[in-house]
């Protein structure tokens, strides 16, 4: 599936993906450049095979956007900002830590699963930003970061969780959501949805959720 066939989320409010993204010649182009990025890698993409796949000319690009790295940065920016605010959004919400967690895994492996070329250019093109652009996410990286290890605090807390080492936890935890990217499928046999189950259950049998 290509980034322009991937359709928005269930609880997304665009009726497209990149739908914040204006104008629709710049839409386009994110659409094409993340199909590229992702079916080439950054590196080997130049600004015509975006321009091309977009319908556009080359200069056409330039309207929108100055360089290459700027559309991997907007790419990247937005990628990160929508996995944080399912993470934060999971973290400070009701229910118990175990609820909670549930939640964010479910939601965090959905979203992989259901925008999965996408997904590939935000979480493994990171290396080809520029230094300032980088900062900026992993920033965003560290906050998301955060909202994890936050629910699994308050696990260990409640006595729900047996978590020895939560900072390593938290890093098993977001991994694993994140490589479904890598290897899901749209034709194979499992939904994103069902995918999100199986890795939530996974999870919390992990931090030993008491049920």
């Amino acid at each position: 599936m290509s980034a322009a066939e991937e359709t928005a989320e269930p609880h997304d409010d665009t009726a497209k993906p990149w739908g914040e993204v204006t104008p629709e010649a710049a839409r386009k182009l994110l659409v094409a450049a993340v199909e590229a990025f992702a079916e080439r890698g950054y590196h080997a993409t130049t600004t015509r095979d975006i321009a091309g796949r977009a319908g556009m000319s080359p200069a056409a690009l330039y309207i929108h956007y100055k360089t290459k790295e700027e559309l991997l940065h907007r790419i990247s920016r937005i990628g990160h900002d929508k996995a944080l605010e399912i993470l934060q959004a999971a973290a400070g919400g009701p229910g118990t830590a175990a609820e909670r967690l549930d939640g964010a895994v479910r939601s965090f492996v959905r979203w992989h699963a259901e925008r999965h070329t996408t997904a590939r250019v935000v979480q493994y093109e990171l290396d080809a930003l520029s230094d300032e652009h980088r900062a900026e996410i992993i920033e965003l990286r560290r906050r998301s970061d955060t909202a994890v290890r936050r629910i699994l605090n308050d696990g260990v807390k409640a006595g729900e969780f047996d978590v020895p080492d939560v900072p390593g936890t938290t890093l098993a935890v977001l991994s694993l959501c994140i490589d479904v990217a890598r290897w899901f499928n749209a034709q194979g046999r499992r939904t994103p949805d069902e995918v999100g189950a199986l890795y939530a259950d996974l999870v919390l049998r992990m931090v030993a959720a008491q049920k």
